[in-house]
């Protein structure tokens, strides 16, 4: 299939469904390369979670936190396939998803370690905290990630020339 057209925009300021859609189905899905990018990331963290739960809190901690890096990669697996359904569905529904998916998936992490703690002789505090800490380290190892390509990205816009644009800017 040939790559779509970027989606151009009409006098009202707006595009069509039809050309976001046809667009996007030109386009690799997002949640691929976010994917992706969790699976290279957990490779590093995960062991390292485990290897220092299991030096602070023995065997059980190492178990602990395994159970730990699989629920935080579950979950993530889980967002991206909701977040990918919802935006087929509506932009609405993506944006609610978004909104409201957060607080809900930490919910829903939360239930599910009580349940596990709940159900097997586990390392509360190792499963806790590596939860949170895994969870918070590929949150911000992927925004840092992208947000550095963006930036990198508008540097070098800026250096290809709209420093010149700037000037000539009104002030008042």
């Amino acid at each position: 299939m040939p790559a779509a057209e970027t989606p151009t925009t009409h006098p009202n300021g707006g595009v069509t469904r039809r050309e976001v859609e046809d667009y996007l189905a030109g386009r690799p899905p997002v949640e691929l390369n976010l994917v992706r990018s969790l699976l290279r990331r957990v490779v590093v963290v995960g062991p390292l979670a485990v290897v220092m739960a299991g030096l602070i809190r023995g065997l059980d901690g190492a178990v602990a936190a395994a159970i730990g890096v699989v629920l935080v990669v579950g979950y993530y697996l889980l967002s991206g396939a909701l977040m990918s359904w919802l935006a087929r569905v509506s932009l609405g529904a993506y944006h609610a998803g978004a909104l409201f998916g957060f607080v809900a998936r930490l919910g829903l992490i939360v239930a599910t370690m009580l349940a596990v703690a709940a159900l097997f002789d586990v390392d509360r505090p190792a499963l806790g905290l590596t939860v949170i800490a895994t969870y918070m380290v590929l949150l911000l190892w992927e925004a840092g990630t992208r947000g550095s390509r963006r930036a990198s990205r508008s540097g070098k816009a800026w250096k290809a020339g709209t420093a010149r644009g700037r000037s000539d800017r009104s002030h008042g």
